[in-house]
C-alpha cells in the first residue's frame, strides 16, 4: 500500500463539505448531478475522481449521514460496461436516471443450464430488420420483478465457437413478451426471479458494442461484480460486518466461552486482510494498474467469511439463535428488532454467498489460472 487521506483541512474535504452545507438534504438527482454517486466515472456523469478522491467523498458523505439512490446492478455492473461500449446516446438516455436511482437495473445472464459455464448460454436472439427476437428463460435474476432494464446476454450465432456468437443487449423489462416469475428464498423473502423471454422484440439501437462481442462485455460486468460484491458488509458488501460483530459482543460485555472467543478473533484478523487487499487494490489504481486476481481472492474470502461470521453470530446467541429476530450475545439476549433481523436474515442467506457472482470453485479456478499460472482443465477452452 502506498497513499495517505487528506487531512481534516485538505480543500478536497472542504469543498465537499461547502457542497453539503448548500444541499443539506440533497435528493438522489441532486447527488448524481454532482458526480457523488459513482465519483470515479467520467465527467458529466461522475468526478473523474482519483481513488483517494473516492474514498474522501464516501467518507464526507457517511459524515453527513447522506446516502446515495441504491442502483448496485446498475451502477456497480451495467452503468462500467456502457461506459467502456456504449453509445453516446445510450450513455446520455441510461446513465444519469441510473445513477439517481429513477431507473432499476437487473441481470439477464445465468440460465438453468448455463450458470458457471456461462458460456454454455441457450437464449437466443434472431435479427429482425431493426430488433432482434429474443426466446429464452434466465434465472436467478435479482431484483427482475422491480427493474426497469436488464443487461441481456443471448446468442445471435450459434455456428461458431460459443464465447464468439454472444450478443449484450439493453432488454426493457417491460417489453411484450416478458414474464418474471419469483423465487422465494430460504428467508422467505423475494429478491430473486425467473425470467422468460417468449418473442421479446428488442431495438438493434439497444445493442452494446459489436454484435458477437458479448462475451469480452459480460468479463467487464463480471469484474465490476466480483469487486461490488466483496466490499466491507458480509452479505456481498452490504449488511453488518465483522465490526459490528465484535462491538455488539464487546457492548453486551464479553464473551467468557474461549472456544467462542478465539473463532471471534480470527475472523477479526481475516476481515483486516481482506481490508489490506482492498487497499493494495486502490494502490494499483492510483499507480494506473489494472486490479489482476486480487479480485477473485478478495471475492472468494469475503464470502466465506460472510458465511462463518453468520454462524459465529448465532452460535453466540445461544438458544436465542433459533429465533428469526434473535441478535448474538454472550448469554443469548436480543438486540433491537432490525438488529436482530440481519442477523437471522443473513444466517438463511449466507449459503448464497460462495454461489452468486461467481462460485467459490470459479474463483479459486481464476486464482490459480492467472496467479499461481497452474495450467487450464483439460478440455476447457
Amino acid at each position: 500500500m502506498d497513499f495517505e487521506l487528506p487531512e481534516d483541512d485538505h480543500p478536497t474535504r472542504l469543498a465537499i463539505r461547502a457542497w453539503l452545507a448548500a444541499h443539506p438534504s440533497p435528493g438522489p438527482r441532486e447527488l448524481a448531478e454532482a458526480g457523488y454517486v459513482a465519483p470515479h466515472w467520467p465527467r458529466p456523469w461522475g468526478l473523474d475522481a482519483d481513488p483517494i478522491t473516492q474514498i474522501v467523498i464516501d467518507q464526507e458523505l457517511k459524515r453527513a449521514r447522506v446516502s446515495v439512490a441504491s442502483n448496485p446492478i446498475g451502477t456497480g455492473w451495467a452503468g462500467p460496461t456502457l461506459l467502456v461500449a456504449g453509445t453516446s446516446e445510450q450513455k446520455d438516455r441510461y446513465l444519469m436516471p441510473m445513477l439517481s436511482g429513477e431507473e432499476g437495473w437487473c441481470q439477464l445472464f445465468s440460465e438453468p443450464d448455463a450458470g458457471s459455464d456461462l458460456a454454455g448460454l441457450s437464449t437466443r436472439a434472431v435479427r429482425d430488420g431493426d430488433c432482434y427476437v429474443v426466446e429464452g428463460q434466465k434465472i436467478w435474476t435479482s431484483y427482475g420483478h422491480q427493474a426497469h432494464f436488464g443487461i441481456l446476454l443471448a446468442r445471435t450465432d450459434p455456428d461458431v465457437p460459443k464465447r464468439e456468437g454472444i450478443t449484450y443487449l439493453i432488454c426493457p423489462m417491460d417489453a411484450e413478451g416478458i414474464t418474471v416469475t419469483p423465487i422465494v428464498d430460504m428467508t422467505g423473502m423475494h429478491t430473486f426471479n425467473q425470467v422468460f423471454l417468449d418473442g421479446v422484440r428488442i431495438p438493434v439501437a439497444n445493442r452494446v458494442g459489436e454484435e458477437g462481442q458479448g462475451w469480452s462485455l459480460a468479463k467487464v460486468t463480471l469484474a465490476n461484480e466480483r469487486i461490488s460484491l466483496s466490499g466491507g458488509g458480509a452479505i456481498w458488501g452490504a449488511g453488518p460486518t465483522v465490526q459490528d460483530l465484535v462491538e455488539l459482543v464487546r457492548g453486551s460485555g464479553g464473551c467468557s466461552d474461549p472456544l467462542l472467543r478465539q473463532r471471534l478473533a480470527s475472523l477479526y484478523a481475516r476481515a483486516r486482510i481482506l481490508d489490506l487487499i482492498r487497499y493494495r487494490t486502490v494502490t494499483a489504481a492510483i499507480q494506473g494498474r489494472e486490479p489482476g486476481p486480487e479480485i477473485s481472492v478478495r471475492k472468494l474470502m469475503s464470502d466465506e467469511l460472510g458465511q462463518e461470521l453468520f454462524n459465529l453470530a448465532k452460535d453466540l446467541a445461544g438458544a436465542s439463535g433459533m429465533l428469526t429476530v434473535s441478535a448474538p450475545g454472550p448469554q443469548g439476549g436480543e438486540g433491537d428488532d432490525f438488529q436482530g433481523f440481519q442477523w437471522g436474515i443473513g444466517f438463511l442467506f449466507s449459503p448464497a454467498l460462495t454461489v452468486g457472482g461467481g462460485t467459490a470453485q470459479v474463483q479459486r479456478n481464476i486464482i490459480a489460472e492467472r496467479a499461481l499460472g497452474l495450467p487450464r482443465e483439460a478440455g476447457t477452452s
